[in-house]
């Protein structure tokens, strides 16, 4: 089994549904907490890099429709 934890912030309601029903759809297991998670002081680091990169156009984001469209590719 692999297990992999990733944290996702969706801007509203309707991003987070629809995440949802591709985690569904793709059958894959999940948890959902809306408890507050306190991030370590390595992961806060890392996000305050990836913001600083993502500013200064060193790296690029991506929309949730390119992220699904990216999972949906055969494999």
């Amino acid at each position: 089994m692999y297990i992999m934890s990733i944290i996702v912030n969706p801007h509203n309601q309707q991003e987070e549904a629809e995440l949802l029903e591709f985690l569904q759809k793709k059958s894959y297991d999940y948890t959902n907490e809306d408890d507050d998670i306190v991030l370590s002081e390595e992961q806060q680091r890392e996000i305050l890099e990836r913001d600083d990169l993502y500013e200064s156009g060193k790296m690029e984001a991506y929309s949730l429709d390119e992220v699904i469209a990216h999972f949906n590719q055969p494999q």
